[in-house]
């Protein structure tokens, strides 16, 4: 990951080399003291921590040129003054810190941003809470739902999980994440799905969803739909 700090004041980029210290054997990190020269690096950031008041180019035109020819750069705005959230905002910054920058702060927005980043390639993450702990499972990670002895069962890549719940309401909320109802009992991952066989549904991982006939119609029909998209 690239990070670039840019502030025209020194001892902010000393504070801010400080924090930074202890990623430099992980991350490139570059820093800047006007928004005219993080503009002619040329550079692409992953991440740029960006005095809003600045000699010269101010901090927000900075990253509305910024915005002009990178769309994914995280920009996480450092000022003395709250009231420029709202400016924050408007050229969608990631976040803001306020002078003076702690140390802790620092460290909680870059795991945010690799948080957020691993999310935008992995995909989103679900987390439950279940009789074994709290768990986070990708999407694709998810083979299927099953409501069986007053317990919602998870079957995923990752092992067999359980937790309370409606296999009906988990079935309505995950709709438009690639998941559909093919029985009263079971909500499935339509991208775990091998093939249909009759009235049943082989999963990747060997097992088999039962397709009621009320219902199989709309699944055939769901599972269309999904497979076209991913075209």
């Amino acid at each position: 990951m690239k990070i670039a700090v840019c502030d025209d004041e020194k001892s902010m980029l000393e504070q801010m080399e400080e924090n930074l210290k202890e990623f430099e054997t992980l991350f490139q990190i570059d820093c800047y003291t006007s928004g005219e020269a993080l503009l002619d690096s040329g550079i692409y950031y992953d991440l740029i921590f960006l005095d809003i008041d600045m000699k010269g180019i101010s901090g927000i035109d900075t990253a509305r040129m910024l915005r002009r020819r990178d769309k994914k750069v995280k920009i996480v705005y450092v000022t003395a003054y709250e009231d420029f959230r709202d400016y924050a905002f408007s050229v969608h910054a990631f976040g803001y810190l306020v002078k003076p920058v702690k140390r802790e702060s620092v460290h909680e927005m870059i795991r945010e941003v690799l948080d957020y980043t691993e999310e935008e390639t992995d995909g989103p993450r679900l987390k439950f809470q279940t009789e074994e702990g709290i768990i986070e499972l990708k999407i694709q990670e998810i083979i299927y739902f099953e409501y069986l002895q007053r317990k919602i069962r998870i079957v995923s890549e990752k092992g067999t999980f359980h937790m309370k719940g409606s296999i009906g309401v988990l079935g309505e909320r995950l709709a438009a994440m690639g998941f559909a109802v093919p029985h009263k009992s079971f909500v499935v991952n339509l991208g775990q799905v091998k093939h249909l066989k009759g009235y049943e549904i082989w999963m990747t991982d060997g097992s088999t969803v039962p397709l009621s006939q009320k219902k199989s119609a709309n699944f055939r029909q769901q599972l269309t739909g999904w497979l076209a998209q991913q075209l």
